[in-house]
């Protein structure tokens, strides 16, 4: 079910914690949702699910309005909040069936139901337990488990591996992943490379503002601009190798690594590659180009560049 936010915004007082944004989200894509702490990530999530009113604009889910038809909304989306607030006296089970009548599902399908989310949450061993007797780990299984319980159509889910540890990081990343080929979900989360192994794009906000929308690989290239190539280059003078790369029209910078005396790092100019060059120039000189890499920017620095402002 596709997600559109339309020119949102959201003030506490004078402050805009969500400044006029908009972007769309397809049926069967994961979203990651990215933002330093206050850019207005989990406000933009609670007013998508209807907890929150916009100051201006609307978001719309399938045919749904979250201003005109919020009860509507709110059936088709599974909402996991950071804080996850559960009932620490209520056992797993009830809990789990008490989530489902709150959401609708009729009595005959309660049972069944939530023995798919204890399978699907890994929850069969602690099944019996109070929640309060829970490690954090497994209170976040069941916060999950309640945010599908009814199969709904959109996941929102705020930090949703907070507290695993990394085999169940693992295996919540992989049902997430399974999730997104039928449902549409938004992910919010500060762990990178968790959207990498997850998301199918990115979306990263800063003091309200979306400052980057794509696939880790298209804003991995955005962020370069230039080609960058880690080269090693044998039986060669490192001086001679280095003026004769410098010498590629091609070529705008060419950086000896150090510590080494026959790697370089080769940026080129803007929308230019020189990997061709630099490959002919070899067999022209008879240097032995024994590796050509290139370099890709890392999503963590590029997250630093558009949110260090």
């Amino acid at each position: 079910m596709n997600i559109t936010v339309e020119n949102l915004t959201r003030k506490y007082g004078i402050q805009k914690a969500v400044d006029n944004i908009s972007f769309h989200v397809r049926t069967g894509e994961v979203l990651g949702f990215l933002g330093p702490n206050g850019a207005g990530k989990t406000t933009t999530m609670k007013i998508i699910t209807g907890l929150l009113a916009p100051n201006n604009g609307d978001v719309s889910v399938g045919n749904y309005s979250v201003t005109k038809q919020p009860e509507e909304v709110k059936k088709l989306i599974g909402y996991l909040p950071e804080n996850n607030p559960l009932y620490p006296d209520m056992g797993v089970i009830d809990y789990l069936a008490y989530s489902a009548r709150l959401q609708g599902i009729e009595e005959p399908k309660i049972k069944p139901r939530i023995a798919e989310m204890i399978r699907l949450c890994g929850l069969g061993v602690e099944k019996h337990k109070l929640i309060g007797e829970l490690s954090k780990g497994y209170r976040q299984r069941v916060g999950l488990a309640q945010a599908m319980i009814h199969d709904p159509k959109v996941l929102i889910l705020d930090e949703p591996t907070t507290g695993l540890d990394p085999n169940q990081i693992v295996e919540i990343r992989k049902l997430i992943k399974e999730l997104g080929r039928e449902k549409t979900v938004i992910l919010s989360t500060h762990i990178l490379p968790e959207v990498e192994a997850t998301c199918d794009r990115i979306l990263i906000i800063n003091k309200g503002k979306i400052v980057a929308d794509g696939t880790p690989d298209t804003l991995r290239k955005q962020a370069t601009g230039r080609e960058l190539l880690r080269i090693k280059i044998e039986d060669a003078d490192r001086d001679t190798v280095f003026m004769n790369l410098r010498s590629l029209d091609t070529v705008a910078m060419v950086d000896p690594m150090p510590g080494t005396s026959n790697y370089f790092e080769v940026q080129s100019h803007e929308n230019l590659s020189s990997r061709r060059n630099i490959f002919n120039l070899c067999k022209e000189k008879g240097y032995v180009l024994t590796e050509m890499t290139p370099v890709e920017t890392k999503l963590e620095d590029l997250f630093r560049d558009l949110t260090l402002n």
